[in-house]
């Protein structure tokens, strides 16, 4: 059969490609073409486009680009109609794959799946509306959203696990190399622990967040501090935000890299969950533009209470979330000083993190999602 994936950013690259693997393992015929990444290239098919050309955020970045995107949403949508596939699989990034699903559904006979739920819960929850009309299947990677969409909102949807708890469990289980080697293989000091930082994989994400980062992390001086690079940022640009600090960069060697933190400053988001697979203790780091309104809203418009994936799945305050007027430089330092070997918080927090993996539950959500994806397209088949 024939798959049409769209992804928009780094971690929806990985989680399909993954997927990916898995649908070829149901289905040795699958052909794949796509809006994608790498890693999705490396499991075969056709890239279209890769997400780096779709990737903008923040209203005025968008209003910039506004004639490229509507150009990518164009070519991909005259695609989908030429190649016709057997499904329409949606990652993430409700922006371009809405659009992209309503065109799909009014237009044409081709089945729209989506894979990783657009995060309607938080912001924008009339979209509902879109995918109940427009989506045949959703396959759902957090357990909160089954009582959202199933009693909330009366759409059945399938709850597979949560990829990411799938690939750190793969890696754990292969990754041999001890801190001295790892240390040698990065230039890194050995004799210093390390500090994470994982800034985010946009560069409006880096900009905001890394400068304070670094100077809450370089208060700590009897640490290195290593900074995840983002598949799609080279160093140049950290540079301007790195400037003379003793700042460590890693690329391809995030999991590494958390394998050996004692501790971690996140941007929201995936990192988030990584962070506390590997049971490296964090501060999430966000700032926002004008603060006090993003409070405002945080409180009375938005419709969670945290913005990590941490305190979601465990409905409850693990990981400190320093965002709008909480994000401050002496705010990260003093987080970041409870969680570091000896902190006060750092104990209750790995405590907080075997929740998370409670309420994750068992590993094998591609495997289980590309089943139900094969499944259900025979059975359509069969039904003509």
């Amino acid at each position: 059969m024939k798959y049409y994936l769209i992804v928009g950013e780094a971690s929806g690259d990985l989680h399909a490609s993954r997927l990916m693997r898995s649908l070829k393992k149901e289905d040795a015929d699958a052909e794949f073409r796509f809006f994608g990444g790498d890693l999705m290239s490396a499991e075969g098919g056709t890239r279209v486009k890769h997400y780096r050309e779709l990737a903008y955020m923040g209203f005025v970045p968008v209003l910039l680009h506004l004639r490229t995107i509507f150009r990518n949403m164009a070519m991909c949508k005259h695609d989908i109609v030429e190649w016709h596939p057997d499904v329409v699989i949606l990652v993430d990034y409700p922006g371009f794959n809405l659009d992209i699903a309503k065109y799909v559904h009014a237009r044409t006979d081709i089945p729209v799946y989506y894979y990783i739920s657009p995060k309607i819960w938080a912001w924008k929850e009339w979209r509902v509306k879109s995918i109940r009309r427009d989506v045949d299947k959703m396959f759902s990677i957090l357990p909160f959203e089954v009582p959202f969409y199933e009693q909330k909102h009366g759409y059945k949807i399938n709850y597979v696990g949560n990829p990411t708890a799938d690939e750190v469990t793969d890696f754990l289980a292969e990754y041999k190399e001890n801190y001295d080697d790892f240390c040698s293989r990065n230039g890194l000091d050995s004799s210093k622990k390390t500090i994470a930082l994982l800034a985010g994989s946009r560069k409006q994400e880096i900009k905001d967040n890394l400068p304070a980062m670094i100077e809450a992390a370089s208060r700590y001086p009897d640490y290195q501090m290593v900074l995840a690079g983002a598949p799609s940022i080279d160093d140049d640009y950290y540079a301007k935000y790195v400037g003379d600090a003793d700042v460590k960069i890693v690329h391809g060697d995030t999991y590494p890299l958390l394998a050996h933190s004692v501790a971690a400053l996140v941007t929201s988001g995936t990192a988030t969950l990584e962070t506390a697979l590997f049971d490296v203790p964090q501060v999430v780091c966000y700032e926002t533009p004008v603060p006090s309104l993003i409070r405002f809203a945080f409180n009375h418009i938005i419709k969670v209470k945290y913005i990590s994936l941490v305190n979601l799945i465990a409905d409850g305050e693990i990981v400190q979330e320093l965002l709008a007027d909480r994000f401050s430089v002496d705010n990260i330092t003093a987080e970041l000083g409870k969680i570091l070997p000896g902190g006060s918080e750092r104990d209750k927090m790995l405590e907080g993190y075997a929740e998370v993996h409670r309420r994750i539950g068992e590993t094998g959500a591609p495997d289980k999602a590309a089943s139900l994806i094969v499944e259900s397209l025979k059975d359509k088949g069969t039904r003509g």
